[in-house]
């Protein structure tokens, strides 16, 4: 039996298991199984993997995408660049580490970007965040990362300094953080988002719910809306192929 799964903490709001159990059923996949692993803490993975000895492949999702780098006895380019995976090859005791966010974020996002979008807030500093900053990067979009928390980085900035003047300059916002992720749906980020307008494009990396509060207040003023569903069907798929290829 090949096994594959999800580790994370606590996946109440992961969708992988079904989306996996189901595309083995569909495509006729033998001898194939697709868990949850919630780990309480990432010092768990040695001891979970010398359990789970059927591992072929594995999803990597909040908190560990940064994490779980420790263990990994390989990285794709792009994990060596941002410092951060969602997806595990095994092979033995050979682990190899890749970001596919990447492309799941960088194939939905591009089909509602307008001309005038040039320049992103990123909201949040984690995983999710890293790959969001990598894909604007190759599209050349000047962005800010926000957070709550000071930082020293030279593109950073909290949410207490979002001014009118910030949102007109910035028309593009990207959450990349879990709030208004089920089952916390009253909770969005802290936002002047009575100064959004229609020119606005708003992405959240949150699929469940399908429109957060974060979405419907930018909805609310005409912006451009979009879930990340669609991208985690990417994501999802490209996990597939590296985990079973040579």
């Amino acid at each position: 039996m090949t096994t594959y799964g999800t580790i994370g903490f606590p996946l109440t709001h992961s969708f992988s298991r079904q989306y996996f159990t189901d595309k083995i059923e569909r495509e006729g996949i033998i001898d194939a199984v697709y868990y949850s692993f919630p780990l309480s803490t990432i010092d768990e993975f040695p001891a979970f993997l010398k359990n789970n000895l059927t591992l072929k492949g594995l999803s990597v999702t909040i908190p560990y995408k940064e994490q779980v780098l420790k263990y990994v006895t390989h990285q794709s380019e792009e994990v060596t660049q941002i410092g951060a995976a969602n997806c595990i090859k095994i092979r033995g005791d050979q682990l190899t580490a890749y970001n596919t966010d990447i492309i799941g974020f960088e194939k939905s996002f591009i089909k509602n970007l307008k001309p005038d979008h040039k320049k992103a807030l990123v909201l949040g500093t984690g995983g999710a965040s890293k790959a969001v900053q990598y894909v604007l990067k190759k599209l050349e979009i000047d962005f800010l990362v926000v957070s709550r928390h000071a930082s020293t980085c030279s593109n950073f900035i909290q949410y207490s300094k979002i001014t009118e003047a910030v949102i007109k300059e910035y028309g593009i916002i990207i959450n990349a953080t879990p709030l208004g992720m089920s089952p916390a749906e009253e909770t969005c980020p802290d936002l002047p988002y009575h100064f959004l307008t229609t020119g606005h494009y708003l992405f959240d990396l949150v699929y469940k719910p399908a429109k957060t509060l974060f979405l419907q207040k930018g909805e609310a003023q005409g912006a451009i809306i979009v879930n990340g569903f669609e991208m985690l069907i990417i994501q999802a798929e490209e996990n597939w192929i590296r985990w079973n290829e040579d």
